[in-house]
């Protein structure tokens, strides 16, 4: 979901991005079941672009990411108190 905050992107294109940035096949069933879900979760939103749909992130999505990339801040800050006191 991070990917879309930079591009709006198809399936075929988040399958593509998932193999040559991690080396790993996932399948088309996977990939379009999570899309239709995070759509269901109104995070991200799906429309037609010519013969492929192309989903975005909506505000609530954004909202999502931005919680998360601060939460994993913390996280890391917490990690990195605990491992100095030691």
């Amino acid at each position: 979901m991070l990917e879309l905050k930079n591009q709006s992107m198809s399936g075929y294109t988040a399958l593509s991005h998932i193999h040559s940035k991690y080396d790993f096949l996932v399948s088309s069933g996977t990939v379009y079941s999570l899309l239709y879900s995070l759509e269901r979760e109104e995070l991200i939103k799906g429309s037609m672009n010519g013969q492929k749909r192309v989903f975005e992130l909506t505000t609530k999505g954004e909202k999502m990411i931005d919680a998360i990339l601060a939460a994993d801040g913390d996280l890391l800050g917490l990690v990195k108190n605990l491992i100095v006191s030691l």
